[in-house]
């Protein structure tokens, strides 16, 4: 059971995240900090494959679980007994990675008899800032941008979420791996085309900036991502291979677009909201060119921008632990007893926001 002291309650939260192709489990201590986490990428089994295969990616899940929960526990020099509450990731992500996560925590859960708790991917990445060694205050504008999502969030306190904007087509994390496939690099493509830019000219290829002078603050790159697939068919056209500095060039063009997009966006959103601190979360917050460029405008616009350790911006237990631990802080009724499990890979943002 939760223990309660005057402060509220200390406890002790295991976190499991399963939801696409990283395996993560992690303790964290509502007094404590967090205090052991480990993670297992499955890039080097699906890089064969040019992208995420979902039957594979739930066996590795299933091979790496109780090896890493093994290996938190150690860290932690915690026995299982030791935990609290289980947090899982319930959604959104691949079902049957999902499913593993799931039955992990909640077969753990009934062995231990303690409480288990279904956490939003989302609002994992949305809270892992808050994992910093200086983490930012409330109220704040969050940019969240992973895999499939890009929002932009006024977020007043765990479960206090307001949409602001949101892509109305194609992510940019999506934009980064689809231009990246284009140029013929390898998988995971956001990091790889980020790379490739650093070597491109700047002044070679110009991009159309998509939504950059809407008066709202939705995006779109699906046209960005077609932009970049007529200069590739142009570039190919007119010779027989695109050399290594062409690819670059693109690279860099593409780069720069969507860099300046989503600085303008967060830019914006900080004038409307009157707020002074920014966050950004999820992979692409991970990207240096958009680190500096939001960097150089929050030095000009006087705010101050926060972003997740770097160990925490792909997909962790981290921060499916740390959330979990701020759902049952606010409410300890939010956890169950009941392990039979469900997952929700198509868990609609709306519903976070209202929880």
């Amino acid at each position: 059971m939760l223990q309660f002291d005057e402060n509220g309650i200390a406890m002790i939260v295991l976190g499991v995240e399963s939801s696409c192709d990283e395996t993560g489990l992690a303790l964290y201590d509502t007094e404590g900090g967090l205090l052991a986490h480990a993670l297992h990428s499955q890039i080097a089994m699906h890089q064969e494959y040019g992208g995420v295969v979902p039957e594979l990616a739930s066996r590795d899940h299933i091979r790496r679980a109780i090896p890493l929960l093994q290996q938190v526990l150690e860290q932690a020099k915690l026995p299982r007994t030791g935990i609290d509450a289980i947090a899982f990731t319930q959604g959104p992500g691949l079902a049957g990675a999902l499913l593993v996560g799931a039955s992990v925590a909640c077969g753990l859960g009934m062995a231990l008899n303690k409480p288990v708790l279904g956490i939003h991917h989302l609002e994992g990445h949305l809270l892992s800032p808050l994992l910093a060694s200086k983490p930012p205050e409330f109220p704040f504008i969050a940019l969240l941008v992973s895999g499939g999502h890009t929002q932009l969030m006024r977020v007043d306190g765990v479960g206090q979420y307001t949409l602001l904007g949101e892509t109305l087509d194609d992510a940019a994390g999506e934009a980064f791996d689809k231009s990246a496939k284009l140029l013929g690099l390898s998988y995971p493509g956001g990091p790889a085309i980020s790379r490739l830019a650093e070597f491109g000219d700047p002044a070679a290829y110009t991009f159309p900036r998509p939504m950059l002078h809407s008066k709202d603050l939705n995006f779109s790159f699906s046209g960005l991502k077609t932009s970049v697939l007529t200069v590739v068919k142009q570039t190919a056209a007119n010779s027989a291979n695109i050399c290594e500095q062409d690819k670059a060039n693109i690279a860099r063009g593409f780069v720069d677009a969507i860099v300046d997009v989503l600085v303008a966006k967060c830019v914006t959103a900080m004038k409307q909201s009157g707020l002074k601190r920014l966050v950004i979360a999820g992979g692409v917050g991970a990207n240096q060119q958009l680190r500096a460029a939001l960097n150089a405008a929050a030095a000009k616009k006087r705010f101050q921008v926060f972003y997740p350790e770097l160990e925490f911006c792909t997909d962790n237990g981290a921060m499916i632990a740390f959330a979990g631990a701020m759902r049952l802080k606010k409410n300890p009724a939010a956890a169950t007893f009941d392990y039979a499990f469900n997952v929700r890979p198509r868990w609609p943002l709306h519903e976070l926001l209202a929880a």
